[in-house]
């Protein structure tokens, strides 16, 4: 079940949450959903090893090369 809860920790509106049961125990998980703006930041950067300008093959053999 996912629900939001306030600045006050009441489930209505605010932060995403995400309530999962703990198979075989009295418990439960709750995790916070980040915003978009939180997604946005925990990626930023993470796709510059795809970069188009960035040479794969000659880092892995620069790689291989200084293993040896």
């Amino acid at each position: 079940m996912i629900t939001t809860a306030t600045r006050k920790n009441r489930v209505t509106r605010g932060r995403s949450l995400h309530w999962q049961p703990v198979e075989g125990r009295d418990e439960i998980l709750v995790r916070v959903i980040p915003d978009r703006g939180e997604r946005a930041r925990r990626l930023l950067g993470t796709g510059h090893k795809f970069s188009p300008d960035r040479d794969a093959v000659a880092e892995f053999l620069a790689e291989r090369a200084a293993e040896r």
